[in-house]
Order: structure tokens, then C-alpha cells, then sequence
């Protein structure tokens, strides 16, 4: 009863957080923005994924070893802060290319992504949240509000996580729907230059201060 109780809590919580900006809500805008609908679609799943693994792991006591352990948190720091300033060095990239090469192509409607392109999407939001230590210290701190410490902690934190990634994930793609729909006109040579350029701003900014920021 305790635990249905608290279900209300439990998803306002996630909706609060869900709405906080960071890497994951950069990475989606920035997808949709310039793919579409269908190619946020494997971001937003890579990055759910990997939300539901930490909380596996903070049900089975392992994300509290990495959040306890100074080597461990400053490993995941530092591959953190990496992949984000790789991302975002990226989008630097695209842009400069795009600008230097000027060409109409650019802002073409771009291909559905499928293939390698669809696993590379899937990879990068998962790699991303797999990599965030923020993850690991949020699950350990969270979760245990909601989760009664006399019962059955592992199989009560992955069906919150289970609740929580579905709601996120309905709350993303809805979000990703509603920046696609003006996909268009994100896809103008200037306008996708710009999107570029300060996305990798944005995630440039982000690895810098998981880089710099402490627990």
C-alpha cells in the first residue's frame, strides 16, 4: 500500500526531472530538429535504455559503488565529459563544413534514418547516459525515497525505473514530434547551421562541467 501511495510523488518527480534541460534534452532537440521524428526516435530509445540500466544497477546496489568510489566516479567522469565535447566538436564540425561548402544540399530534407544510421543514433543516447556519473549519484538518491528498504528493493526499483522510462519516453517523443513538425524550416541551409553550432555549443558547455563539477 506504501508503495501505491507513493506512485503520485514518484511521477511528478519524473516529470519535474524530464523537463530539467541537460545533455539528454540537447541531444533530442538537436535530433529532431534536423532528422525528423524518426530520427530522434533511436535517440530518445538509447537514452532510455541507459537510464534503465543505472537503475538496475542502483537496485542491485552497484550504482552506490560507483558513486562511493572516487576512482570509479572519476573514470565515468572523465568518459563523460568525453563523449559530450566529442558530440559536441561534432556539430562544431558540421556546421564549419556546411558553412564553408555552402551547399544547397544542406538544407534538404534529410533521408529516413535506418541502418547504420538508425544503430549510431541508438548508440550515441545510449553511450551518452551510460557515461553521465550524474546518473548513478541521481538514481542512488532518488530511488531509495520510493523504494521500502524491507522488501523486494531490486524488483521495486526496476519497476519504478521500468514507470519512469516510459513516461520519459512518451514525454521525449511527443516533445521531438512537436520540434519535427517545424522540421522544414529547421532545415534550411542557415537555420540548420545555426541549430549546429549551438547544439554543439550547448554539449561542449555540458562536458565541460561534468568535467570541472564534483559530486
Amino acid at each position: 500500500m506504501d508503495d501505491v501511495a507513493s506512485l503520485p510523488a514518484f511521477v511528478l518527480a519524473v516529470l519535474i526531472i524530464s523537463a530539467s534541460p541537460g545533455p539528454a534534452m540537447a541531444l533530442i532537440l538537436r535530433r529532431a530538429a534536423l532528422r525528423g521524428l524518426r530520427g530522434a526516435v533511436p535517440t530518445v530509445l538509447g537514452l532510455e535504455l541507459g537510464l534503465y540500466v543505472w537503475a538496475l544497477f542502483a537496485g542491485a546496489g552497484f550504482a552506490a559503488l560507483v558513486a562511493a568510489s572516487e576512482a570509479a566516479y572519476l573514470v565515468l567522469r572523465v568518459v563523460g565529459a568525453a563523449v559530450l565535447l566529442w558530440l559536441g566538436i561534432k556539430a562544431w564540425r558540421t556546421a564549419w563544413l556546411a558553412r564553408r561548402e555552402g551547399r544547397t544540399a544542406v538544407g534538404e530534407e534529410l533521408p529516413v534514418v535506418v541502418g547504420r544510421r538508425w544503430w549510431t543514433a541508438f548508440g550515441e543516447g545510449l553511450l551518452v547516459q551510460l557515461a553521465n556519473p550524474k546518473a548513478a549519484v541521481f538514481m542512488i538518491a532518488f530511488y531509495p525515497q520510493f523504494v521500502p528498504a524491507e522488501g523486494p528493493v531490486f524488483v521495486t526499483t526496476a519497476l519504478l525505473g521500468l514507470l519512469q522510462i516510459t513516461i520519459e519516453t512518451v514525454l521525449y517523443l511527443a516533445l521531438a514530434a512537436g520540434v519535427a513538425r517545424a522540421g522544414t524550416w529547421f532545415r534550411r541551409p542557415t537555420i540548420r547551421r545555426r541549430i549546429e553550432a549551438v547544439s554543439g555549443t550547448v554539449l561542449v558547455g555540458l562536458g565541460l562541467r561534468v568535467a570541472a563539477t564534483s559530486r
